[in-house]
């Protein structure tokens, strides 16, 4: 049985998002819901809460320090000073951010979804370090976990939720030529969310209402179930020392039964090795 621990009792109402911050040693992650911006440095056990005022998907470390956000109404930067500043400011009524990714050129891939979850009422666009925008799928649901394979900086994972797929996505000058399934979770096995790409190019995928990560091969077969003791991880990454834990965030929201540990923010200790997260280099 693979053990897993509670990191930080966050009480997070939508934990999501988790990114390893190697120049602060630090775990960044986010209560989408809550607004809140979270970090956590194992090292000490120092744990910091920042509220953003507004809804935020993701937040990512940046080259230069600070970070930049997924929000409701748009992808922002905090400065390390706490200053703030809109990147690409594309407010749309019903709609906020969700999972974003920094890419291996220190782009990020910022989706949205809608919050009634209509079908088609999200997108997924590549911000570049200057703010140019590029679309890369539009009429996707729920825009969820993202990441990139070690061998091949061409080719992405991705998930809109609903599809209950990951699928690949092979990019060419920051667009996308060509998307496929790569792995399908099956009906009643709950929905692949968050996700993150290990160094031996597997892919760990939290499963909501699942309860479980799953671990898929490069070619797509599942490899490995880990149970977890909450039925709504949201996502994972790996951090600390080697970066061989695997951090899991947990979800509270909807739960009609409360859970001791939802919303808690979990950790699987040195189940594997992860990658080195690119920073935005804007």
């Amino acid at each position: 049985m693979t053990p897993v621990e509670v990191a930080v009792r966050a009480d997070d109402t939508l934990g999501e998002g988790p990114t390893w911050d190697p120049a602060g040693a630090r775990l960044v992650w986010v209560d989408i819901l809550g607004s809140r911006v979270h970090t956590y440095d194992p090292a000490d056990d120092a744990h910091h809460v920042m509220d953003v005022g507004r809804h935020v998907g993701a937040a990512k470390p940046r080259a230069g320090g600070g970070l930049v956000v997924n929000l409701r109404d748009g992808v922002g930067r905090y400065d390390p000073d706490g200053t703030f500043d809109w990147l690409h400011h594309d407010p749309v009524p019903g709609r906020r951010g969700n999972d974003a990714a920094v890419a291996p050129d220190g782009s990020l891939w910022a989706g949205t979804m809608r919050y009634d979850e209509r079908e088609g009422g999200g997108n997924l666009v590549r911000i570049a370090p200057d703010g140019h925008v590029t679309p890369l799928l539009d009429r996707v649901t729920v825009s969820n976990g993202i990441g990139w394979s070690p061998d091949d900086p061409g080719l992405a994972y991705y998930v809109d939720s609903p599809t209950r797929r990951v699928d690949t996505l092979r990019v060419a000058d920051g667009r996308v030529v060509d998307r496929r399934p790569f792995a399908t979770v099956g009906p009643g096995a709950g929905f692949p969310d968050g996700l993150a790409v290990d160094a031996e190019g597997c892919v760990w995928v939290a499963l909501w209402d699942g309860g479980v990560l799953h671990r898929y091969t490069p070619a797509g077969a599942l490899e490995r179930t880990v149970p977890l003791p909450v039925r709504r991880p949201t996502a994972c990454a790996f951090g600390g020392p080697g970066l061989r834990d695997l951090y899991v965030t947990t979800a509270r929201t909807g739960l009609a039964d409360p859970e001791p540990l939802a919303g808690t923010l979990l950790v699987l200790p040195d189940i594997g090795e992860g990658l080195p997260a690119t920073p935005f280099a804007g």
